[in-house]
């Protein structure tokens, strides 16, 4: 462990630093967390510093030079320990990818300020907020895969969690005082168990926006050309989009361009990507139009389920209701009830509380805080809005020819 002159933190680049500091953890009731990563400059990316810290020791873990962070899970996998971190939706995915890591009693403090109805979330505007600092974020995005890293690189990655443990006691402060600190508990647990997905042996053009509005032919080409990208961005050890962009390849799969001057008439591609890419694109393009008629792929789609007809309504009045609800709480409607959920419970049109719980995705908080009054307004619309009375069909005479 290197102690990094005076600037309030040490530097664990070997396993009997890692293995002292993790029994140390074991007496602390919080830690602070954050990660860098090198997502912009590698194909598989990958945790490259874990930043943590108590109220008494900050520390900054090099997984390059300690890859097996194993000694820490215990700690991370305590109940009785609080793990705070600002955003923790990536940093939970990639703990586990990278150490197998699971995160027990997690306390996100930007959902805790989303909850107490900031609308800036970010770790900056916070700190500035609630402690006057002002975070430096040059160097945000370079690459933290290198070694050796600027000690001002170090610095700025220390900083992030410096603050925390002082912010989340803040905010539960003020949450406690709002009547919500319960919900973001449990915003929280279901945090806790996010992963990343397993994609393999799926289409790539599943995870392509605009695939779905694509006819076959096109969509084969797309995929070729995905699947080429891959193919390049591993051999070249660089993000995908670093090869050449989505835009391009939806422009190539709508146009189809079977010449080295048509890709370049088409205007989505450098002339240092066509030099590189250009014949193979091509090749591509061929390949997914020699493809037979019977064996392209077809997007899948669900077939949305029948609805009543008083669903429209049912929504348009939870709709007013969540808007005056989030005014009155001073936050973010989506928080109140999102748009897929008001879809889901006008569709379910429950008749209780009980019922309302078994509704697809709705928090525990949310049927506690507002369920009786979901119920009423769904009760309301159902009796304010008349059926429709069906048209009988007249039966025309017949002609009298007698």
């Amino acid at each position: 462990m290197k102690d990094n002159n005076g600037l309030g933190y040490r530097i664990i680049d070997t396993e009997a630093a890692l293995a002292s500091f993790a029994e140390r953890l074991t007496r602390v009731e919080r830690i602070a967390v954050d990660l860098e990563a090198d997502s912009m400059y590698h194909f598989r990316e990958k945790v490259c510093l874990v930043q943590m810290g108590t109220e008494s020791e900050k520390v900054v873990i090099d997984p390059l030079k300690v890859p097996d962070l194993s000694a820490l899970r215990p700690v991370f996998a305590d109940p009785g320990v609080q793990k705070v971190l600002h955003g923790a939706d990536y940093d939970i995915r990639s703990l586990h990818r990278d150490f197998c890591i699971e995160v027990e009693h997690l306390f996100d403090t930007q959902i805790a300020c989303r909850f107490l109805g900031r609308s800036e979330t970010g770790l900056e505007p916070v700190l500035n907020h609630f402690f006057g600092v002002a975070l430096d974020k040059r160097f945000q995005k370079k690459d933290w895969s290198k070694r050796p890293l600027p000690p001002e690189m170090i610095d700025y990655a220390a900083m992030d969690v410096t603050h925390l443990i002082p912010l989340a006691e803040q905010l539960e402060k003020d949450l406690r005082e709002r009547g919500r600190l319960k919900w973001v508990w449990e915003e929280c647990r279901l945090l806790k168990a996010v992963r990343y997905p397993d994609h393999d042996g799926e289409p790539l053009f599943l995870r392509f926006k605009g695939a779905g509005r694509l006819r076959p032919r096109s969509l084969a080409i797309v995929e070729g050309l995905l699947r080429h990208r891959m193919t390049e961005a591993e051999r070249k050890d660089r993000p995908p989009f670093k090869i050449f962009s989505n835009t391009a390849i939806l422009e190539i799969a709508k146009s189809r361009p079977l010449s080295i001057k048509r890709l370049s008439m088409l205007g989505v591609l450098s002339e240092k990507q066509i030099r590189m890419y250009g014949e193979a694109l091509i090749h591509v393009v061929r390949q997914g139009l020699d493809i037979p008629e019977a064996d392209l792929p077809v997007y899948p789609r669900k077939r949305a389920p029948a609805v009543s007809p008083k669903v429209p309504e049912r929504v348009r009045r939870l709709r007013l209701w969540r808007d005056e609800q989030a005014e009155c709480l001073s936050l973010d409607p989506a928080i109140v009830l999102n748009k897929s959920l008001i879809s889901a419970i006008a569709a379910r049109n429950p008749k209780a509380e009980a019922e309302l719980a078994e509704v697809e995705d709705i928090r525990r908080w949310q049927v506690e805080a507002f369920g009786e009054a979901i119920i009423g307004v769904l009760e309301q619309t159902d009796v304010a809005t008349p059926k429709k009375k069906r048209k009988r069909r007249r039966r025309k005479r017949k002609p009298d020819h007698s």
